[in-house]
Formats: structure tokens, sequence, C-alpha cells
């Protein structure tokens, strides 16, 4: 989550989140921080989801994106009642957001291992099916047959 969206819901503005942060930079260590490159924020502000807070933003210094944690710390840190009220449903949201993705790597899987059980089972049908075929179409071809037999009765010599 990024820190202007972070402030926003905690009710501080993004000035003072960084400013908490900086104070306070032994409680974040990298796995809880990060900050953007500069390919990550013009990504960023081409995409669709970007609002417009960027342009206001000093270009010198990047935004910092938070983590589960990192936006938990950040609450206990600016330690205001809104921001760890909210704090709770930060964490509640990565945690459904964790949920659902893998939720969707199980469904990943199943799906495909089903897809390779169909393939294995369609690979000997279709080797079934072509052995049916080839039966069929020997059964259709009449035997050749070297001598033909007289009709009515024949006296050996």
């Amino acid at each position: 989550m990024l820190d202007v969206d972070l402030a926003a819901l905690y009710g501080v503005t993004t000035k003072r989140l960084n400013e908490q942060v900086k104070r306070n930079r032994e409680r974040f260590p990298d796995d809880f921080m990060l900050r953007l490159t500069s390919t990550d924020v013009d990504t960023l502000n081409r995409s669709q989801i970007a609002t417009g807070s960027q342009k206001h933003r000093d270009p010198r210094f990047a935004p910092y994106a938070f983590t589960e944690h990192g936006a938990l710390m950040a609450a206990m840190v600016l330690n205001s009642s809104r921001a760890t009220e909210v704090s709770v449903y930060v964490v509640r949201a990565f945690v459904e957001l964790r949920d659902t993705l893998v939720a969707h790597k199980e469904f990943a899987k199943r799906l495909d291992e089903l897809e390779s059980r169909l393939e294995r089972k369609l690979a000997t049908h279709d080797q079934a099916i072509t052995g049916i075929l080839d039966a069929i179409r020997q059964l259709m071809v009449p035997p050749e047959s070297t001598k033909k037999r007289r009709i009515g009765f024949v006296q050996n010599d």
C-alpha cells in the first residue's frame, strides 16, 4: 500500500507519515516497507488505477510502499486513535488479499492437474479409436483369395 493511501486512511498527511517513518526507521525493516524505484513510479503514473496524488509530491523522493506489517507498524508510530482503529481494517484487508491469492493458486493448480488428466485420457481414447477405425477398415476390404471355388458338386481328380 502506498504511503499516500495509508496516510489518507490514518487521517494524517503523507508528510507526517513519512516523518514518523524516518524518525522510527529501525521499526521498518526492508520486509515492512520499501521505496519505489523511478521505473515503478513511472509505471504507477501511467496505470489506470493511479490517482493524481503523485503530481504534488517532490519528484526527488519516490513514494514508500508498505506491507501488511509495515502498515501496522505505521499505525503504532503515528500513535493516534484513528490510526489504531483503521489499522485493524488494513490488516484484515491484507489477510483477505492473501487468502484470495492462495485460493487462486490452489484453483490454478487443480485446474492444471485436471487438464493433464484429461489430456492423458484423451490420448488413450484417441489410440483406442484409431485402433477401432483400423479394424473396421480391414473388415471393409474383401479378402483376396488366390483360387476361386466353383459352385456346385466338384469331384476331385
